[in-house]
């Protein structure tokens, strides 16, 4: 088994691709010792010093860190991540699932967030999986779109312009009443 990586914008978060599918509808992010109980895999590289997140997309795993070096952190977490998937292992803990959504937008906005969510999934989501990160909806009030982003998109330093420059900028073009995109 061969595991590629890749650099992210996110200087504390490395993407490992493991060559096989990770995850194959939506995406999981574990920010936490906690929150990875939910996978065997997300609690093993818990257990390797200086890991302090664990987000699975469709194709990757992003790790994120909380200091230490990526010279002396990779090798455990390839290591890890090899000895999961050759054991055959499940990817979640029996009964384990994200969280449910608690979107919010007044009812009255139902076709405008529809636009929003179609140019989020479409357009914006597939460039910053690349990334090794995810951005999804969580709410409009008021011309504000509130956005969660996890995985390396999550304390990126780029973040900000990604969400000024890029997201607003776009949803904007297409639903003049966006006035502001907010990270929740």
């Amino acid at each position: 088994m061969f595991i590629q990586t890749e650099a992210t914008p996110n200087p504390a978060t490395l993407k490992f691709l493991p060559g096989r599918p990770v995850l194959y509808t939506g995406t999981l992010d574990m920010p936490t010792r906690e929150a990875a109980a939910q996978s065997p895999l997300a609690a093993r590289l818990f257990d390797i010093a200086n890991v302090g997140g664990v987000f699975f997309g469709s194709d990757f795993i992003s790790v994120t860190k909380t200091g230490g070096d990526w010279q002396q952190m990779k090798p455990a977490i390839l290591g890890a991540i090899m000895e999961h998937y050759m054991s055959g292992a499940p990817l979640l803990a029996a009964g384990a699932a994200e969280a449910a959504s608690d979107e919010f937008f007044d009812e009255k906005d139902a076709d405008t967030v529809a636009t929003i969510k179609d140019l989020i999934e479409t357009r914006v989501r597939p460039a910053v999986a690349g990334d090794g990160g995810d951005i999804t909806f969580k709410g409009y009030k008021e011309g504000v779109v509130f956005l969660h982003m996890k995985g390396a998109c999550s304390g990126c330093p780029s973040s900000t312009a990604t969400l000024k420059h890029g997201i607003q900028n776009l949803l904007h073009h297409f639903v003049p009443d966006v006035v502001e995109v907010r990270p929740v």
